[in-house]
């Protein structure tokens, strides 16, 4: 671990979830493909697959307009960095500059070269320019970065903390957003299969309060934890043995952008390791091996995004 989504107009500024314990590793919320609005092409299906080690998701569009059409297609990174982006541990689980969750993705079963925009943002302020000019790294997460400030001549990094740039700390104070995104063509009535997977950003804790007196009523809600789960915590805790939470969220609004529904969508939870403990909110979920969990929708628009609970044992 290192320490220390935005297209057509539209910018998802996500919260880092709350902690329920010290020493917390905080995450960063990535999620789907968003599509310019269109009344051209429909999602006929989404398979989304979460673990704590990847996510992969495999979509099936269909332009149904009757003639040939082309629409950029984004993939946005979690926004990175911040006023108090420092002062906790976060989550960055692939050591890259801007991929840093190790996006990836094919169209018909052959590799996308995707085009990068990479804006660096003091409050609502687009300072990009003036950081390329002094030749200060967009990713504030990055050492070089850090290094780069420091070696600003006196007038400069004092003009760079009056822009914003740098907090009272000494340390980046500029938020990077980053999109990947590409040209893609959709022939009228034939389906295009667009795959994409990445390595998630996991939140963590050393520990839950799930099950313990008093408990979590934030947690358990924003997991839909039901009471099965919260005796087996409580009979874990009895008898010495003590969980830790680890999470993972998932950008679903952005399948509300097509030009219907999601024809059918499957969601599949793995949670890895049989003996963990998994809580999502969902309906019809139902068990298909000893790790992995599934719902399923028919012409489904999403209105919330997805919230995974991890718990393991130790």
């Amino acid at each position: 671990m290192i320490r220390h989504w935005l297209f057509a107009g539209a910018l998802l500024a996500l919260p880092l979830s709350p902690a329920t314990a010290n020493d917390t590793t905080a995450h960063l919320a990535a999620g789907g493909l968003v599509l310019v609005k269109n009344d051209a092409v429909e999602m006929e299906s989404e398979d989304l697959h979460i673990s704590r080690s990847r996510v992969q998701v495999r979509y099936r569009f269909r332009n149904t307009s009757g003639k040939d059409v082309t629409l950029r297609v984004a993939f946005p990174m979690p926004p990175i960095g911040g006023p108090g982006f420092f002062m906790q541990d976060v989550a960055i689980p692939v050591d890259a500059p801007a991929n840093f969750l190790g996006f990836a993705t094919r169209v018909d079963g052959k590799p996308v070269q995707s085009e990068i925009e990479q804006r660096a943002f003091a409050g609502d302020t687009d300072r990009t320019a003036w950081l390329t000019a002094n030749r200060v790294p967009l990713a504030p997460h990055r050492d070089e970065a850090r290094a780069a400030l420091d070696s600003l001549p006196a007038a400069r990094r004092a003009e760079a903390v009056r822009l914003g740039l740098i907090d009272e700390d000494g340390e980046p104070a500029w938020t990077l957003r980053i999109t990947y995104h590409w040209q893609q063509h959709f022939p009228a009535g034939v389906p295009v299969v667009v795959e994409h997977g990445y390595t998630p950003s996991v939140g963590a804790t050393v520990g839950t309060m799930l099950g313990e007196a008093g408990g979590d009523p934030e947690t358990a809600t924003r997991y839909c934890v039901d009471p099965p789960l919260l005796g087996t915590l409580r009979a874990a805790s009895r008898a010495g043995r003590h969980y830790f939470e680890q999470w993972v969220d998932y950008v679903l609004v952005t399948g509300g952008n097509w030009k219907k529904p999601i024809g059918r969508f499957r969601l599949v939870v793995d949670k890895e390791a049989p003996a963990d403990l998994v809580s999502f909110c969902g309906q019809g979920v139902r068990k298909i091996s000893p790790t992995r969990f599934e719902m399923t929708k028919t012409n489904w628009r999403p209105d919330k995004d997805l919230s995974v609970l991890f718990l393991s044992g130790r």
